[in-house]
């Protein structure tokens, strides 16, 4: 009997061959995933009509503002700790810019975009939380440092809990 292979997202072909993320890095490339976020929301609120619809990406680029504060004030706590161990920044911006810019929430794009209903907005938001919740995994399961899988994991809790809050606002449409 043949096995098949399994597919391999990008993010799992990323995290089998990168260097090591420290705290610095996740906690900045968790932002980064949550600044977009914000402005895919801020933006999509501004653009439906159903106030079902309006009032979620509301809620929820409130919880972006949220999670962007919480991660702000752990950087600045652990600032002078990780400061000795830092590395230079390029390895991270590549990482950022390859892997990660505009690649979950179409947030830049948007306002160009011809949506055509409110379900469609939707429907964009659903699959930013489900592409979001792939790299995350990814970067999960190459990921050796407790304290770096502290941060993409509960991130990822909050992702998942957007994409259930989003899923069920569809079926409720």
């Amino acid at each position: 009997m043949k096995r098949g292979k399994a597919k391999i997202s990008a993010a799992e072909k990323t995290a089998a061959v990168r260097a090591p993320f420290q705290c610095a890095d996740a906690i900045e490339i968790s932002l980064r995933i949550e600044k977009e976020g914000l402005l895919f929301y801020e933006s999509a609120a501004k653009k439906v009509h159903d106030l079902r619809v309006r009032n979620m990406f509301s809620r929820l680029a409130d919880e972006e503002r949220e999670h962007i504060q919480s991660l702000q004030e752990k950087a600045r706590f652990l600032q002078p700790a990780i400061a000795s161990r830092a590395r230079p920044k390029e390895y991270l911006q590549r990482f950022i810019g390859e892997e990660l810019q505009g690649k979950i929430f179409p947030a830049k794009d948007f306002s160009s975009q011809n949506i055509r209903s409110d379900k469609q907005a939707l429907e964009l938001g659903i699959a930013a939380e489900k592409r979001s919740i792939e790299i995350l995994q990814g970067l999960l399961k190459g990921e050796r440092k407790l304290d770096v899988k502290v941060i993409f994991s509960h991130l990822l809790v909050e992702e998942k809990k957007h994409l259930a809050l989003l899923e069920d606002l569809q079926k409720r449409l």
